[in-house]
């Protein structure tokens, strides 16, 4: 990838384009680390803006006539954020229920706190920042896994505005494997949790806000949306809702378990039309990511274990890459092991131990109990069992 990029600069450079190849030796500070120094580069000084672009996104050739623009005739505007396009959606069920939850996320959360003027979040890439708002703001920091966010808190703190252009649209891929997907929901999980820890008291300390912009982002942004949306959802769906199959004098209202849930839910469907057909089985499989999106909020919270991991999103592209290298060096017997599909490798204990304990609560309702929920703990028990041996997703 770097030796293409390379000879495409070479070939711009050569017909008198001001164009240069860098790139860096070490991974200090990941993604932050290397954004931060990008901008220390002599050649920054002379340039207004900056555009980031991650290795699997592929912006069209007008990309920068479209989104500059406005970011010169609006001197308060900080960021142009573009929409996300996925080229594999249709890939497997994974890859389309993902793009139901970032379409509802584009489609409604970013086109909303566009339109407002509200704060929404840089989403790391497809985007261009004004150099004069990242310095202002502090610049990149590696203090956690969410670099984008945090810069994008700060710099609306101090007064900048963002866009969000739902019709620039830049091509990327989803990850398509189950492993790939929960080391990503970590990091985006685990990550936000551990900015809030970082910042709510520089938020609430700052006496240049207004007091309505703190509450919205402590309590909206991060709190709610961040938080407590992972594990109100798991903990009421998975422990909470079988917990009172067995005690009979404990009832949950049905708008609380069945009315309210399912008109959230069909509101999600909003920006994919196309799949609302599979709101019933996102539902099951979002309940399952509840749980590791909980774990990962705890660890943030309280900065512990895999606080700071940072474990780079693999693609299908880049694995199908690697398993063809492995398999053509047939002398190397390590190399095709490790690549190997094996049932042992796919197991997930914690899945499989939910899917267990939901089971025995949907036998208990099935002879004891009088409100049929067992129709939908067996249903959640599949599909954790599902995940828990690993067929989800692209199998390499």
């Amino acid at each position: 990838m770097q030796s293409m990029v390379e000879q495409e600069c070479q070939r711009w450079a050569s017909k008198g384009i001001n164009i240069t190849y860098q790139i860096r030796e070490n991974r200090t500070g990941y993604k932050a680390g290397a954004l931060k120094e990008g901008l220390k580069r002599s050649y920054v000084k002379h340039c207004e803006y900056v555009a980031i672009i991650d290795a699997d996104f592929r912006p069209d050739p007008d990309f920068l006539r479209k989104s500059i623009p406005f970011l010169d005739h609006n001197p308060d505007i900080a960021l142009v954020q573009a929409r996300w396009r996925f080229v594999n959606a249709d890939e497997c069920l994974l890859t389309r229920m993902q793009e139901m939850s970032l379409d509802y996320h584009f489609t409604v959360e970013q086109e909303v706190g566009s339109a407002t003027h509200a704060f929404f979040g840089f989403n790391g890439t497809a985007g261009i920042w004004r150099i004069a708002a990242i310095n202002e703001a502090g610049g990149w920091k590696d203090r956690t896994t969410v670099e984008d966010m945090d810069l994008a808190v700060r710099a609306s703190l101090r007064g900048w505005k963002f866009l969000y252009l739902g019709d620039l649209q830049v091509k990327s891929e989803l990850p398509s494997t189950f492993k790939a997907f929960r080391f990503q929901q970590h990091r985006w999980s685990c990550g936000p949790a551990n900015l809030f820890r970082k910042m709510v008291g520089e938020i609430i300390t700052n006496k240049k806000v207004r007091f309505w912009k703190k509450v919205y982002v402590i309590y909206s942004f991060f709190f709610v949306r961040k938080i407590i949306a992972h594990m109100v959802t798991f903990f009421f769906y998975c422990v909470v809702l079988p917990l009172t199959i067995l005690v009979p004098e404990v009832k949950v209202p049905i708008w609380g378990s069945v009315y309210i849930p399912s008109i959230i839910t069909i509101l999600n469907s909003v920006g994919t039309p196309r799949s609302i057909h599979l709101l019933f089985y996102w539902i099951l499989f979002e309940n399952v990511m509840s749980l590791h999106r909980t774990k990962a909020t705890l660890i943030g919270l309280f900065e512990t274990g895999r606080a700071n991991e940072w474990v780079v999103t693999e693609k299908l592209g880049d694995v199908a890459k690697k398993v063809a290298e492995a398999n053509k060096n047939k002398t190397n017997s390590k190399a095709v092991k490790r690549y190997r599909s094996k049932f042992m490798d796919r197991l997930n204990t914690l899945e499989l131990g939910f899917s267990a304990f939901l089971f025995l609560c949907g036998c208990f309702d099935f002879m004891y109990g009088k409100n049929n929920y067992f129709i939908y703990l067996w249903l959640q028990t599949i599909t954790f069992f599902i995940t828990g041996i690993g067929y989800v997703g692209t199998i390499i």
